[in-house]
């Protein structure tokens, strides 16, 4: 081969995929996620849910609407919906319970666990650590960690944290989190000085497990321009107990847009023997979570998307009718393990 011949050979791939690349680049900065609204799941009872959360954890409810209608069944990619959504506030943060009226779907296995791919929390920021434990046995709630755990101080980026799981009453995973003084966003720390009678502050973050952190990446930092903010790799006995995954070692990553919670990656480098996400969760099954992330662009990240090969749950960016909602468009898309992400634009 001469010289000419593998120079224009490179430029048929290597000028390709570098055009390629400059094209996403070029992307305009209105195609990005700006903030991370609330993450929200399916719930079986919504008046049960709406109780456990107002008792137990102290949210306030927002809103309480019933919908349905054609754009409804093509956003959620269930056919004759009828839903229940209520939207629930935690100090500045908000969670979504959505109940399916019609049709009604699956609930979340009795064997799920920590380390499948499935898995998502909410992290909610407490002030003081013991007392929510007692509040939280207080009124039964199902455990997950044996009991709060404090992670080691040899773990630099994580030392001093405590930190809890349970499950609210259809088994969604929940975790309760204080921080040391020396971590964390300093408004919690504000907000537990400002208010010595308040648990229950706020949510810091919403975490999924991932099979592939650099995967991830691809989708949430290069197609939806959220920042990576913070990594460390946890092991130990306190990490195990904490998940309940004997032998547990994550790769743990925390990337997040302008405003709102963030985002956390959990990588479990061992064990590898977590599930993947069934391929069959609709979104009215209780295994079902979408987290929702304001654009100013629905259409440039759903063409984004598609030219990276992401797949959809619904059929295409849905304009909603009548003011219904506090947006006009939105799409759902699913993440490299399928975790489903709710694009909205006001």
């Amino acid at each position: 081969m001469t010289k000419q011949q593998r120079r224009t050979r490179w430029c048929d791939t290597g000028c390709f995929g570098l055009l390629f690349q400059l094209l996403l680049l070029a992307l305009p900065v209105s195609a990005q996620v700006i903030a991370v609204d609330a993450p929200g799941f399916t719930v079986s009872d919504a008046d049960r849910s709406v109780a456990f959360f107002q008792q137990v954890l102290s949210f306030e409810k927002v809103s309480d609407m019933e919908i349905t209608g054609t754009e409804y069944e093509h956003l959620q990619g269930v056919f004759g919906v009828r839903m229940r959504m209520v939207r629930m506030k935690l100090g500045a943060e908000f969670i979504e319970l959505t109940e399916y009226l019609a049709p009604k779907g699956k609930p979340i296995p009795a064997d799920a666990r920590s380390n499948d791919r499935s898995f998502q929390h909410i992290a909610i920021i407490v002030s003081d650590m013991e007392k929510a434990y007692q509040w939280l046995r207080k009124h039964k709630v199902t455990h997950v960690s044996t009991e709060p755990q404090r992670l080691p101080d040899w773990n630099k980026n994580a030392s001093g944290i405590k930190a809890f799981y349970f499950t609210d009453p259809d088994g969604h995973a929940l975790e309760v989190l204080e921080f040391p003084t020396d971590k964390g966003n300093p408004k919690w720390h504000k907000l537990a000085a400002a208010n010595p009678n308040q648990l229950f502050l706020g949510i810091d973050h919403t975490a999924i497990v991932v099979s592939n952190t650099d995967a991830s990446l691809k989708f949430y930092r290069d197609v939806l321009g959220m920042k990576v903010a913070g990594a460390s790799e946890n092991y130990g006995i306190e990490q195990e107990r904490l998940n309940n995954v004997f032998g547990a070692r994550l790769r743990i990553t925390a990337i997040r847009a302008e405003n709102g919670p963030g985002l956390e990656f959990l990588e479990y480098l061992t064990p590898r023997d977590g599930r993947p996400r069934p391929m069959d969760i609709g979104a009215n099954d209780l295994l079902h979570w979408q987290t929702k992330l304001v654009t100013r662009d629905a259409i440039a990240i759903e063409r984004s998307a598609l030219m990276n090969k992401f797949s959809f749950v619904s059929s295409g960016v849905i304009a909603l009718p009548n003011g219904e909602m506090n947006f006009a468009k939105s799409f759902l898309v699913r993440d490299p393990d399928g975790h489903v992400m709710q694009l909205i634009e006001r």
